[in-house]
């Protein structure tokens, strides 16, 4: 059974797209749909059955989708299971609802992780077509020159292909940061380690819009509506009005 209908502005300001005025302002626009048609003033919807989209990006509605940002310590597992019993990112979250991580950080790697039930923006973070940047910290072997650097950004072969960093940076002597688009497997790893710099260890520290340095390792917190907004806006194609166009797994 779905929820009871209420109007499209009280359904969008409650889920932090913009006030009711603003959403009446929208509406008369022509930028909300339902169900792929123009939105109506003063129309009712069912956020359990409903499809909302502003300018052409879809805006979760249903009451129980959560949005969980974990700060990952080292040697838990980016899976709801692991067949080896080591520790899961689903374990250091609620129970319920039952969530799921989007995306991944291998075993190894730690910092920012985000876990929800909203599969349709789960896949616009990670689909590769949509550009979702993610930035990391990775303390490397030696020294870089400018010219490792150079190579990060222009791109290494690996063997699924070529590799390209989208900003790179020398924080310090050891310490480089690392924006990729891309969501391969160990993919900043492996390209530090093709230009002569093994990684020592590996922090993402952002995704998209969301940062949170004062998170700390091993807890979580919700995110607040303004911060899912971002991310959808993150995730919504390049030519979008809405927003603008995903690290090491």
């Amino acid at each position: 059974m779905g929820s009871d209908p209420e109007r499209i502005q009280k359904v969008l300001a409650r889920a932090g797209v913009a006030s009711r005025r603003a959403v009446e302002e929208m509406v008369a626009e022509g930028r909300i749909t339902v169900n792929g048609q123009p939105a109506r003033l003063g129309q009712r919807v069912d956020p359990e059955h409903d499809s909302v989209a502003v300018d052409g990006v879809s805006v979760g509605l249903r009451a129980d989708l959560v949005y969980y940002l974990l700060n990952k310590p080292p040697g838990a597992v980016a899976t709801a299971s692991d067949p080896q019993g080591r520790p899961t990112v689903v374990e250091l979250v609620p129970g319920e609802p039952r969530v799921f991580p989007v995306g991944r950080l291998d075993a190894d790697s730690e910092g920012l992780l985000l876990l929800t039930n909203d599969g349709e923006l789960a896949h616009r973070l990670t689909h590769p077509s949509f550009g979702v940047d993610k930035e990391y910290l990775a303390q490397v072997a030696g020294r870089p020159s400018r010219g490792a650097l150079r190579r990060l950004r222009q791109g290494v072969e690996l063997d699924d292909g070529l590799a390209r960093a989208m900003a790179v940076s020398l924080l310090e002597p050891s310490v480089v940061r690392i924006v990729v688009h891309e969501g391969r497997n160990r993919l900043v790893r492996r390209m530090c380690e093709a230009v002569g710099h093994p990684v020592l260890r590996l922090v993402r520290t952002r995704i998209g819009p969301l940062a949170d340095r004062k998170l700390p390792p091993g807890q979580w917190r919700e995110l607040g509506p303004g911060e899912v907004r971002a991310l959808e806006r993150s995730g919504s194609p390049p030519d979008s009005e809405f927003g603008a166009g995903s690290g090491d797994r």
